[in-house]
């Protein structure tokens, strides 16, 4: 078994879901209160659009909110700049791969919290990711996609810098 977490997020996953929750709590939430309390106070209820959208919108908030905070429980932060073993993909990596006609992609292997195939941020279950894993540069990986399968060179293993302590620095 993989000694990595099994929900794994970077520094920068976990700041950009405490931010979503914050501004949900400290912002949205307390407009769509307020909102729904001016309504409230207009009579009937039943036919009142705005309160009835603002119980809908402060569910679909109250729902985001239990789901984020499960996640950033859930999650175990993993700096890759703290990586030992940079010959290898591990979480974090951003590997450049060739396919059988030299075509290239790049991919950061990150959270599944995090993921985003436009910007070649792919979460650490996806099926790519699972085949990268401890790959080293020359390695060849199948993937089995919904399309078939497909066979990946790994060209290139990149980490972020890692960082030196400010007073090492002096």
């Amino acid at each position: 078994m993989s000694s990595a977490p099994t929900n794994p997020i970077t520094p920068a996953g976990l700041a950009a879901l405490k931010a979503r929750y914050d501004h949900l709590l400290g912002t949205e939430r307390p407009e769509i209160v307020e909102i729904v309390s001016w309504a409230a106070g207009n009579g009937d209820r039943s036919e009142n659009g705005d309160y009835l959208y603002g119980r809908k919108r402060m569910r679909e908030i109250d729902r985001e909110l239990a789901h984020l905070a499960r996640r950033m429980k859930a999650a175990r932060v993993v700096d890759p700049a703290d990586q030992p073993d940079r010959s290898r993909a591990f979480f974090g990596a951003t590997v450049t791969l060739a396919d059988e006609d030299d075509a290239r992609k790049i991919v950061t292997l990150v959270g599944d919290d995090e993921q985003d195939a436009s910007s070649g941020r792919i979460g650490w279950s996806s099926p790519l990711a699972r085949a990268l894993r401890g790959a080293t540069v020359g390695d060849l990986r199948t993937v089995r996609l919904p399309g078939g399968e497909k066979e990946w060179e790994v060209v290139a293993i990149a980490y972020p810098p890692p960082v030196v302590p400010v007073a090492a620095r002096a």
